[in-house]
Parts: C-alpha cells; structure tokens; sequence
C-alpha cells in the first residue's frame, strides 16, 4: 500500500512555494484591456436633416418617409416592406446560404478554442502510465563481479504536471482566445447583416430592371413606328436621308439598352439564387415588383454614440483590438520566470502480482523554475512585433468607427436627395404625360402631326424610365440605412444560421408541445 503520510509529507515542503505562486498569480502582466470611447459626434452629416423627407405621391417607393431619432431596429427590419415573397426569400437564405453557415462554423470552431486553452492553461495535465519490461543488467553496475541478472519490472505511475500562472500569460492567453471568439461571433453577425441586406437590395434591383426592361420595349416599339414612317415620308421626299438614319440610330440604341437589361435582369436574379444558397437554374425565384413593396414610414435614426456598439464590424475591429492587447500580456510573461509543479505516485515492482503491493509504491513532487536570460533577442522581439500588432489594430478600430459613420451619413443624404430627385423624376412623368395626351388630341383634331405624337410618346417613356430608377433608389436607399445603423441584429432571438434540419426539429419540438 502506499504510505500516505510520507507522501503528504512530501506535499507539505511545497505548500509555501504554492501559497507563494497564489498571491502572485493574483495580478496579470500586460495592459488591461479598455474599452475604446465613442467619438464625439451630436449628429452625422455635415447640416442639418429635414426630418421628414419629400413625397412623391401616386408612385411606388413615393409615400412619406420620417426621421425618429432614438428609434431602435427591429431585428426583422426587412419585414417592414411587407413582402411576403421577400420574407420567404430571406428565411430560405437564413437556411442554405453557404457563407452564413462558414461563420457559423468559425464561431463554433473559436468557441472551442477558447474551452481548449481553458483546459490547458488553468488545469493539471494528468496522465496514467503503465508499462512491463524484460530486461538484461550486468551485476557491475552495482560494483559486484559476478554475472548478469535478466528479471521482469512492471509499473504503473499517475503524472501530474502544473504550470503555476505567476504572472498571468496564461490568463492573457484564455482572454486572447476570447477576443477571437468574439471577432468570430461579429463576423457572422456581419454575414447575416449582409446577407439581409443584399437580398433586399438585389429584389428591388430585379423589380426595377424588369419595369425599366417593360419601358424600354414600349419605347422600342415607338421609336420602331417611327423609323417606318419616315422611311415612307423619305419615298415620297417629305423628309431627308438623314431624318431616316438618325431615327435608326435610336432604335438600335434602344436595343442596345434592351439587351443590357435582360442581361443585368439575368445576372440579379442569378445573384438572388446563390445568395440563397441554390444553383439558378434550379432556384425560381420569384418575380418581383415595386408597387408590391411597401416604403417603411419611419426610419430609425440610432444616436452616433450607439452606432460603434450596434455595427459588427465595429465591434469586431473591437474584440480585435484585446485580442492583440492579450497578445501583449502573453509576450511580456514569456521574459519572467516560468514555474512549474510536477508529481508523480505510483509502484514498481518485479512480478505483476506485487505491482499494487506495499514495498511496490513510489512517488516524487518536485518544483521547477525556469528564467530565460539570453535567446538572441526573440522574446523581446515577439514583445515588440505583439507591441506593434496592437497600435496596427488601433488604426484599423479607428479607420473603420469612420467608415460606419460614413456609410451612415451617405445612406441619410442619399435618402434626403433620392426623394427629391423620385418628386422630380415623377413630375418629370406626369408632364410628359401630359403632354403626349394633348398632342394625341391636337392629333386627332388634324393639328399635330403622327411625327409629333410618336416624338412624344418616346419622351414619355424615357421619362417612365428615369422615374422607375428613382423609385428602385428610394427603396434600395431605405434598406442601406438599416444596414449601415447595424441591422437591429441585438433583437433577433434566434440564431443567426439555422439549417434546414434544425429548423425542421425545433418546428417539430413546438408542435409536440402544442
């Protein structure tokens, strides 16, 4: 049996070497880590916002739009267009998109890590040896003169080993971990926000090319009739060559735009199909349409002291900025000395029989410390490039606090002026209107020419074109100032991926509660 008194003993002669460790480990070398202040800004564009923007009544994304400043986000904010086939579309996104479920995993992966350096920077490692060996020893080892002995020795050992966290590199290497896992957790939150977004901006891209695309055929149609009369008009010599040439320079023109449509409608809708995760000829997306939007009434206007707590990128150049801070703490700790408690308790013995028996036990504690004094500069060098990564994570945290305030202040003029211009564009349509209708009447009363007519009608449609854009631009404006105030994502409940599995299982969970 082992002697359990020798062996406290033995624990005993290093209880003022632990106490020791203890106080000191109570302090971490290294900065601690501050949080960076938000910058001081009372508003986000240079003048001052009309808080209620011009209306453009009667026409898609026209209706009026307001400020509300303190407004918080909703997590579901593109929800607020009232878009059932836009819901569906993001749910199925939230599900398959494959760059979702990349950050999802990398989180999954860095929260490991963090549990991984728990594991080996704050525990024992402890480990159970065992062995049985057969042997050959001359007797002169031990002074004799005669022969050799061969013999069996079995033994069985539990090691113990214990790096003491004296000045805290392994506590800057847990909050190290942390951090990343943190940038990991902002990162998948930028991919969802992204996500979101985009989709919401590439439907109303689908909408507005398909409405821009019907226009353009009717302006085609128009400029077309009009070819063919001055090619009559020039049989008869009431026109001249150029007249005709000049009018089919426009309807090449006009194609020349058709085709580009289609192609661009093409390429949104294959957008649309591999943001949600599916190959596009197998993904029927739906149709959009922008009088089947709704433009949201108020538009929250987070204060700028919360923008730096609401951005993920924000926060992630944040949780960068201790990652690189712990990295500090761990290089500065590598210069002092290391200590280090190893133990061992087990038996020997030389049948297997007498391996558990009480002349076969054994143990040894012992104490270690180690000082680096030369290693031709490394330490000190790794201190100064972990020195350096910091002040290099500083400028990026600052670099992008400006960025999100950019992206806001160009989101709020842009709405500001993309009202202006749909009040425009949509006057611009109703005149134009207007006046193909007069002409139309002047025509039918043999005082316009059909030249005049078809002239107008191609005003009108290029003018329905420019007034379709503007409207695309209203929307699209709309939901880049829900991505650039951070998207709401700090409401959303559930997580931000959820496969289809585990949306079907915790469908399922509620129903067998229900």
């Amino acid at each position: 049996m082992f002697d359990s008194k020798e062996f406290l003993a033995a624990r005993l002669h290093f209880l003022p070497l632990l106490c020791c460790a203890g106080i000191l480990s109570a302090c971490a070398v290294g900065p601690d880590f501050k949080q960076p202040d938000a910058p001081n800004a009372s508003s986000y564009t240079e003048t001052k916002l009309s808080k209620e923007l011009v209306t453009a009544p009667g026409v898609p994304g026209g209706s009026a739009q307001e400020f509300v400043e303190g407004k918080d986000i909703e997590a579901q904010w593109w929800e607020l267009f009232k878009s059932p086939e836009l819901d569906a579309l993001i749910k199925k996104a939230l599900q398959q998109n494959p760059n979702l479920g990349a950050a999802d995993a990398a989180l999954r992966a860095s929260q490991e890590n963090v549990n991984a350096q728990i594991g080996g920077q704050y525990f024992p490692a402890i480990g159970l040896n065992g062995g049985a060996t057969r042997q050959l020893q001359p007797s002169a080892i031990y002074g004799l003169p005669y022969g050799s002995d061969t013999y069996n020795l079995y033994n069985a050992t539990v090691n113990v080993t214990y790096k003491l966290d004296v000045f805290g590199g392994a506590r800057r290497a847990v909050e190290g971990a942390r951090a990343q896992a943190e940038i990991a957790q902002f990162q998948l939150e930028g991919a969802y926000l992204s996500l979101t977004a985009n989709i919401v901006t590439g439907a109303v891209r689908e909408a507005a090319l398909r409405a821009q695309m019907q226009a353009t055929e009717e302006i085609l149609k128009a400029q077309t009739n009009l070819a063919e009369v001055t090619e009559s008009q020039l049989a008869i010599g009431t026109v001249s060559k150029v007249d005709v040439t000049s009018q089919r320079t426009l309807v090449s023109n006009s194609q020349v735009d058709l085709f580009n449509y289609e192609r661009n409608l093409s390429f949104a809708r294959n957008q649309l199909a591999v943001l949600v995760g599916e190959l596009p000829s197998n993904a029927a997306i739906t149709q959009f349409d922008l009088k089947a939007l709704h433009l949201p009434e108020k538009l929250p206007l987070s204060i700028p002291s919360s923008l730096v707590r609401q951005r993920p990128d924000v926060r992630a150049a944040e949780a960068q900025l201790k990652a690189t801070n712990a990295l500090v703490g761990v290089a500065t700790a590598n210069l002092l000395p290391q200590f280090n408690i190893t133990g061992a308790i087990g038996s020997a013995a030389l049948t297997s029989n007498a391996l558990f028996g009480p002349n076969a036990a054994l143990w040894s504690v012992a104490g270690g410390i180690f000082q680096p004094l030369f290693q031709g500069g490394q330490l000190l060098a790794q201190r100064r490039g972990a020195i350096a990564n910091y002040e290099q994570a500083v400028f990026q945290y600052q670099a992008t606090v400006l960025k999100a305030f950019q992206e806001v202040a160009d989101a709020l003029r842009a709405l500001e002026t993309g009202a202006q211009a749909l009040k425009a564009a949509s006057d611009a349509e109703r005149y134009a209107y207007e006046t193909l209708d007069l002409v139309q009447q002047q025509y039918k009363l043999g005082t316009a020419s059909y030249l005049a007519v078809l002239y107008y009608q191609n005003q009108y449609q290029i003018a329905k074109v420019k007034s379709v854009s503007a409207q695309a631009t209203r929307f699209a404006d709309t939901a880049a100032l829900f991505a650039a105030l951070g998207g709401g994502w700090w409401n959303r409940t559930g997580p931000a991926f959820q496969p289809k599995a585990i949306a079907n299982k915790d469908q399922n969970e509620t129903s067998a509660n229900n």
